[in-house]
């Protein structure tokens, strides 16, 4: 289990391909930024929640400057499953081999129903316009998450 990232950290850039195929870099979004999540699976109740409330509230956060781009371990055609089901307008990419979910500390050992397991712990890392950490929330809650998040960072 690798460490949590902490604010003023500089963010671990990735490249993964979208629910298309085509290719995301978080530094392709330098000079804006980017509210990066990090979800167990698409088309899943709490994923799906958090997802659509990301989507709900894209404009206003695209509005302050904010990008939004969810990271899961499911194949690009799952992600593209889960778009078009839900209508969702967030980005959506793959870490099949978790090596992104790795490098942020959002891969790791899991509690439920007293058995200990490896998993997707849901996290949010916001990273300020220069690439740095702004804010690292891990073990967040699917249901009310964004609108957090929104009153944190004052939008």
């Amino acid at each position: 289990m690798s460490e949590r990232l902490q604010p003023g950290d500089v963010a671990p850039d990735f490249t993964l391909p979208d629910a298309d195929g085509n290719e995301v870099s978080l530094s392709a979004h330098k000079g804006r930024k980017v509210i990066v999540y990090f979800y167990p699976a698409a088309l899943t109740p709490g994923c799906t929640k958090q997802a659509c409330d990301f989507t709900d509230n894209l404009d206003l956060l695209a509005g302050a400057g904010y990008d939004v781009i969810g990271v899961s371990p499911d194949q690009p055609e799952k992600l593209g499953k889960f778009r078009d089901k839900e209508n969702l307008k967030v980005t959506l990419v793959a870490d099949p081999d978790k090596k992104v979910l790795d490098a942020y500390g959002a891969y790791g050992e899991k509690m439920n129903y007293g058995k200990t397991y490896m998993g997707v712990i849901r996290s949010t890392v916001v990273v300020d316009e220069e690439g740095k950490v702004e804010r690292a929330l891990y073990n967040v809650r699917a249901t009310g998450h964004v609108a957090k998040i929104i009153k944190d960072l004052g939008i």
